[in-house]
């Protein structure tokens, strides 16, 4: 170095360092700096500063995740009447395939419609992935006019957002197209047909999302998803009506009524999550649970911190949102579970006929015999009992309540299900009703009793 030359100087120990900058030179840097680290933010990590995700690991943008697998990385989820759609990996990246087309759809025994789905069924299969993932979904079209998918409350780039005209073009006849996105989030989310939606939806075309935490904090024992759907079948009618607005006549938990929905199979003392998604088309369902309570730990838009989680019995799920609860399963039994809404536990109603409870039809019943000797007017005590009585029902039609129970008809349909919780649970599931203890089922009092206690009858 030359005397003079102030380019360089030595530290006390000898090491050569930068000159002195000048007070100008300081701020140029420091501002081009400073203007480089914003640019170099992700849009993860503008995410992750605002709140809405996790931030990704410090090393994220120098490596990419494993793939997850299930039962290594987390407990697969349990679709009852369902499936979870296959994968395979292709360097790296988890490929799946989605097929929407006509289907032919059984909501219960004796009641087939012509819908539309993905891969044969509505709802269309799980799909199911760990946060960190990069998925690549090929979706092909044999449905008889276009379509596409929006990833509802995915968060992703916004040309694969799905939203026919505004995001894509709309996938057309015989056409096949991929969507590829990496997942910044966990959590229960759903998918449907973003394009004709009113009748694609209506006919069948949606389906659950489940993203695992790639660091869990808990994994549950057992991992259910239910996706709650309303439709309107006319009696004889071969397919569903995609311009009904307000008179829906089948309500599905992963579309199918009672009794053919398949209940929820527990090991006494496990610790359960339900992930409960609904995408009817009006109406929002309070699911309700009979012998339990549970804590909601999550909504669509992410996880609800343990402190401000809150115990229920009843949780609302409204149109276009999930829920996520969780509870141990602490009390044996046959324990029902159903939207609240009374009109949603029975199938096939009619809400057009004249209100006849109270009315005296003996006059009526009189005169119409004389006509049609098997007429008999329904309905004047009320609708118990409609359905065990026998009656043949017209084509494309099934009863309006319910299947047989362990104590006689259980007068329920629609959007209703059962949770056997079982102090020794057989693999495969319990197909028997619960054996109640001795001193533990409600029955008629004696006469012994009522004069015990003092009851005057």
């Amino acid at each position: 170095m030359r005397k003079g030359d102030d380019s360089m100087h030595s530290t006390p120990g000898g090491a050569p360092v930068a000159a002195r900058l000048s007070r100008r030179e300081m701020m140029c840097q420091s501002a081009a700096a400073l203007a480089g680290g914003a640019m170099a933010l992700s849009p993860a990590s503008v995410l992750a500063q605002q709140g809405l995700i996790e931030a990704p690991p410090a090393d994220s943008a120098d490596r990419t995740p494993m793939p997850g697998q299930p039962d290594r990385d987390y407990t697969p989820v349990i679709t009852p009447n369902g499936v979870t759609l296959p994968f395979h990996i292709v360097d790296g990246v988890k490929v799946f395939h989605l097929v929407a087309e006509p289907i032919t759809h059984e909501f219960a025994p004796g009641l087939v419609s012509t819908c539309w789905g993905y891969n044969g069924r509505t709802p269309g299969p799980t799909i199911e992935a760990v946060e960190g993932d990069r998925l690549r979904i090929y979706v092909t079209n044999k449905l008889p006019e276009p379509t596409s998918v929006h990833w509802h409350g995915v968060l992703l780039p916004s040309g694969m957002d799905g939203v026919a005209g505004l995001n894509q073009a709309p996938i057309p006849v015989n056409a096949t197209f991929k969507y590829e996105f990496t997942l910044r989030q966990h959590g229960t989310l759903m998918y449907h047909a973003h394009y004709d939606e009113m009748v694609q939806q209506a006919l069948g075309l949606m389906g659950m999302i489940v993203v695992h935490p790639r660091h869990p904090a808990r994994r549950p024992d057992r991992d259910f998803v239910l996706l709650s759907s309303e439709w309107r079948v006319p009696i004889g009618a071969s397919r569903p009506d995609p311009n009904e607005m307000t008179d829906f006549n089948l309500l599905t938990f992963n579309g199918k009524v009672f009794p053919a929905t398949e209940p929820l199979q527990l090991q006494l003392g496990e610790r359960v999550r339900i992930r409960f998604g609904n995408l009817s088309a009006m109406s929002h369902h309070p699911i309700h649970v009979h012998g339990l309570r549970w804590r909601v730990v999550a909504t669509d838009g992410g996880d609800i911190a343990e402190a401000s989680q809150w115990p229920e019995a009843t949780t609302l799920v409204p149109v276009g949102t999930t829920r996520t609860v969780e509870f141990v399963a602490d009390n044996p039994g046959d324990w029902a579970m159903h939207c609240h809404m009374t009109h949603h536990v029975m199938n096939q109603m009619g809400h057009s006929g004249t209100n006849l409870v109270g009315a005296d039809p003996s006059a009526i019943d009189a005169l119409a015999s004389k006509l049609l000797p098997d007429y008999m007017t329904m309905g004047d005590t009320g609708m118990g009992g409609m359905g065990e009585m026998g009656m043949p029902l017209p084509v494309g039609a099934i009863s309006m309540l319910g299947g047989a129970g362990p104590h006689g008809y259980i007068d329920m349909g629609g959007m209703f299900t059962i949770l056997k919780i079982r102090e020794h649970l057989p693999v495969g599931g319990d197909a028997a009703w619960y054996k109640n203890p001795p001193g533990t089922v409600a029955a008629e009092a004696t006469a012994d009793e009522l004069h015990r206690d003092g009851i005057a009858l």
